[in-house]
């Protein structure tokens, strides 16, 4: 039999996590690029550095993967990486993003698991040759700065957080991913 203290205690694991998530989605900040070209965007980007939810903790060798997906108008995004060595066990995380602004193309939501969609911010990107770019969330709580390239040297990688410090964006406590 399920008492009524076992199902609110059983639900406030989840109910926590959504909620400490959800957290990503405060209407504190909210400044993106003028302007993201998608088909120019998709495509591999290595995880150079930032600020990281739990889940990519120890990360080596991080690439996300964006992928148009016409029939369904979304971006399928592919997010793998080493855990704690370039040696350690493979792990994936399968997303999917949805345009918001599509005037700029760089406000989108991101759902890693249903029901949840959380704000996803293109807030700095070089917009030559789309060499590297930086995504945020509006409470400010996590930063990647990611590249097209994985050998991105630390002078690029200060310029970005200098650019990204500028909007105003919190670029405090970033760490580094390492790659091979």
């Amino acid at each position: 039999m399920v008492t009524k203290k076992k199902l609110v205690g059983g639900l406030l694991g989840p109910i926590s996590l959504v909620m400490m998530i959800a957290g990503c989605s405060s209407n504190s900040y909210r400044k993106t690029v003028e302007s993201v070209d998608l088909q120019r965007f998709m495509g591999d980007w290595y995880v150079i550095g930032g600020r990281f939810t739990f889940l990519e903790k120890g990360a080596h060798n991080a690439i996300e993967t964006y992928s148009w997906n016409e029939e369904e108008q979304q971006i399928d995004i592919a997010f793998s990486f080493n855990k704690d060595s370039f040696d350690g066990e493979k792990k994936s995380i399968p997303q999917t993003g949805w345009v918001v602004d599509k005037q700029t193309n760089a406000y989108w939501q991101v759902s890693p698991f249903w029901p949840l969609k959380l704000d996803y911010l293109i807030i700095a990107l070089d917009d030559k040759d789309y060499s590297w770019t930086a995504v945020g969330v509006p409470s400010q709580s996590y930063l990647w700065i990611m590249a097209k390239d994985a050998k991105l040297s630390d002078e690029t990688f200060q310029k970005i957080v200098q650019d990204i410090a500028k909007t105003g964006y919190d670029v405090s406590n970033l760490v580094k991913v390492p790659h091979r």
